[in-house]
């Protein structure tokens, strides 16, 4: 009876240290989507790498972790969806993520919430320029991948209007960039790093929202929780972090790559997404 005790108290152990183990793990983990997308050509195949709410946090010496991972995916396109920088941490931990990933891929950033905070928001953005990545602020661009269309479209996080354009309409700005959209021929890409504001963006034509800011949820519960607390949603978000399917249009929120460890995730590790878009008869790449 003792040994029977014995073995269940070591049984239990192990399994506790592993819960443990599991629920406390913060290295870098990927998450992969694939999305069928009739608008690409036939036997076409084309990468995103979805990047979001680094805070300038550093993954290995000159963020060599983050850099490798992210060209080992060899993406056709980075999206870099907001909080890159941070209001309190230094600029180093963007500078050696941003010069690490130049010329990898065209990449195009928006503004977070976190970028405004630092009330200096003009010189990260210079700052971002020099490596070569395109700043979408309220702006679209149609770029052609392989032999698909694609329109790539940004929008500064709502903080502009409290920051840097007080005089703004928010709403109305977005109204005006979406409807100039409308007519676009190809696949339609959107950058906003806030994914509470999606019952906006799903009145528009878009085909793929990609988003952050949620951290996912900060705590999650596999198969039971998908997030406990995230900003401008509060307790129990509804978009946490994943893919959100309506209609034609795909929403996938990054649960984001800031760590802090005065405010553990749990069952949470720091993400890379990789989006595999997909034609008919696609090419695996």
């Amino acid at each position: 009876m003792k040994k029977k005790r014995k073995y269940l108290i070591i049984i239990c152990t192990g399994l506790l240290v592993i819960i443990l183990i599991c629920a406390f793990y913060n290295g870098l983990v990927v998450n992969k989507f694939n999305i069928t997308a009739e608008k690409l050509n036939e036997n076409e195949a084309i990468r995103l790498v979805l990047i979001s709410d680094l805070h300038s946090h550093i993954y290995g010496k000159n963020q060599s972790k983050l850099v490798k991972l992210i060209e080992r995916q060899k993406p056709d396109i980075i999206a870099l969806a907001g909080d890159i920088a941070d209001d309190e941490e230094a600029f180093e931990g963007t500078e050696l993520f941003l010069a690490g990933i130049k010329g990898m891929a065209p990449a195009y950033y928006v503004t977070g919430n976190h970028e405004f905070w630092s009330e200096d928001v003009k010189d990260i953005k210079d700052k971002i320029k020099k490596y070569d990545v395109n700043i979408l602020e309220n702006t679209f661009e149609r770029i052609r991948i392989k032999n698909s269309d694609i329109i790539v479209c940004g929008i500064e996080d709502p903080e502009v209007v409290k920051y840097e354009k007080p005089d703004m309409n928010y709403y109305e700005e977005l109204q005006r960039l979406f409807s100039q959209m409308q007519d676009k021929q190809g696949y339609k890409i959107l950058l906003a790093h806030r994914p509470e504001l999606i019952e906006i963006y799903k009145k528009y034509s878009f085909d793929l929202v990609l988003s952050g800011h949620a951290h996912g949820g900060q705590i999650r519960i596999p198969f039971i929780l998908n997030g406990l607390f995230a900003p401008n949603q509060g307790w129990f978000p509804e978009y946490a972090g994943g893919a959100y399917e309506y209609k034609s249009l795909t929403h996938i929120v990054s649960r984001g790559l800031s760590y802090n460890p005065r405010l553990p995730r749990i069952f949470n590790p720091p993400e890379v997404v990789v989006i595999d878009l997909e034609g008919k008869n696609k090419v695996v790449k």
